[in-house]
């Protein structure tokens, strides 16, 4: 998979997260591994910074569910407005977490 191949990858696959649930960094990584191998959370987040505006970014955080940094206020009322349980300030990802393994 070329490098433009992978960020496309990416991009589907957060298009794919339904309403409601997240995906940290990590798991886009480990979802899309074995096709491309990369397996890197820092590059998924890079992905995301720099081409994920068209694409429901505010429901990928990080393994801990800190929320998009610099973004956390916009993706805070996103994350409510589609009722993902937050603790504090992060997203609860053992309650909303979501792998694209559930589609099949």
């Amino acid at each position: 998979m070329t490098p433009d191949e992978y960020v496309e990858a990416v991009l589907d696959l957060v298009e794919r997260i339904p309403e409601g649930r997240v995906m940290s960094y990590g798991a886009v990584a480990d979802a899309l591994a074995e096709r491309s191998g990369r397996t890197s959370p820092r590059l998924v987040g890079a992905i995301m910074a720099r081409h994920g505006g068209s694409v429901p970014w505010h429901r990928v955080v990080t393994a801990a569910g800190r929320l998009p940094p610099g973004h956390e206020r916009e993706a805070r009322a996103r994350l409510r407005a589609e009722g993902v349980p937050l603790r504090g300030e992060r997203a609860d990802i053992a309650a909303a977490g979501w792998s694209p393994d559930e589609d099949r």
